[in-house]
């Protein structure tokens, strides 16, 4: 036998076949058959860890949906507080003041050249 290879009997009725594998075919053979079988195992540890799971997809993005709402309206609110504490505070209703002196001045300056 050359060295490296390994001899397998194959019985078909009553003749014997002698068919010699390397070992090294015989190794990756082997490995191949173990990648399978790990893929298999991976798949189903997959396919039971998604079922164990509590909310389905599409309850995932429902939840996801009522939470960019919730922070909508919550950012929304936020603003609007925002907007109404600058709007009475005394520097707008200064500037607001003195906005409204300018226009009356302006009015009675044109009321003073139309006569």
């Amino acid at each position: 036998e050359p060295s490296g290879l390994i001899k397998r009997n194959t019985h078909t009725g009553a003749q014997t076949h002698s068919i010699y594998f390397s070992s090294e075919t015989e190794n990756r053979v082997t490995a191949k058959m173990r990648l399978f079988l790990a893929v298999a195992v991976l798949m189903l540890a997959f396919v039971a860890y998604t079922e164990a799971q509590d909310d389905t997809i599409e309850q995932k993005f429902a939840n996801f949906g009522e939470q960019v709402s919730e922070v909508t309206r919550n950012l929304a609110e936020k603003a609007k507080t925002a907007f109404e504490d600058i709007h009475r505070s005394q520097f707008a209703t200064d500037t607001r003041n003195w906005f409204d002196e300018l226009i009356e001045k302006a009015k009675s300056k044109f009321t003073e050249i139309a006569q």
